[in-house]
């Protein structure tokens, strides 16, 4: 059975998220979002979905240590087979994402 979780960034976490590192960069930083919400699930799910939907903006600063973050923790490849992106309001972000 897989195990799945999903997190919608915008009501769960912020609308605004940016910044790399906390607190230097902000309340709501890649590295808050990394270690509160997707590192201590990580070996407990199979599967995690990311919806970016209802953000005003998603810096690269914040993306990059969210998800770079993650992969240089697991590896890429590991992370790339766990995480799948929702973005109706602004699809090729997920492309920017994976691709980064």
């Amino acid at each position: 059975m897989n195990k799945i979780k999903s997190i919608k960034i915008s009501t769960e976490f912020s609308k605004t998220p940016k910044g790399r590192k906390s607190p230097d960069d902000g309340k709501f930083t890649g590295q808050l979002f990394r270690e509160t919400f997707i590192e201590p699930f990580f070996e407990e799910y199979d599967k995690f979905i990311i919806n970016l939907d209802g953000l005003y903006g998603c810096p690269s600063s914040f993306r990059e240590e969210s998800f770079g973050g993650l992969a240089r923790k697991y590896g890429e490849k590991a992370v790339l087979s766990k995480l799948e992106f929702i973005c109706t309001d602004e699809p090729p972000l997920i492309n920017v994402i994976i691709n980064d």
